[in-house]
């Protein structure tokens, strides 16, 4: 539970740096719609997408280094295994 909500406060602090980044928000509403109602629209539905592929990007890298623990571990295990096979 406590990895889930680290992702997830980790996922809320990129999406929210990613809305201070908002040009066309912060320059007086030019680029897109001309009401504030689109513009918050806009914004929360990115908000939640961006949040979204944040905790499926930590999550990909966090299943990366799991396999590449174990893939260690299982070249450890057959490296340090006895050598049983008898040669003549």
């Amino acid at each position: 539970m406590g990895r889930r909500s680290i992702d997830l406060t980790l996922a809320i602090l990129a999406s929210a740096l990613g809305f201070a980044l908002s040009w066309p928000f912060w320059r007086d509403f030019e680029y897109w719609a001309e009401s504030r109602a689109m513009w918050w629209i806009y914004f929360v539905v990115g908000f939640v997408l961006a949040v979204y592929v944040f905790m499926v990007c930590i999550g990909c890298v966090r299943m990366l280094f799991l396999h590449d623990s174990i893939m260690r571990q299982r070249a450890a295990k057959t490296n340090s295994a006895p050598n049983t096979t008898n040669s003549k």
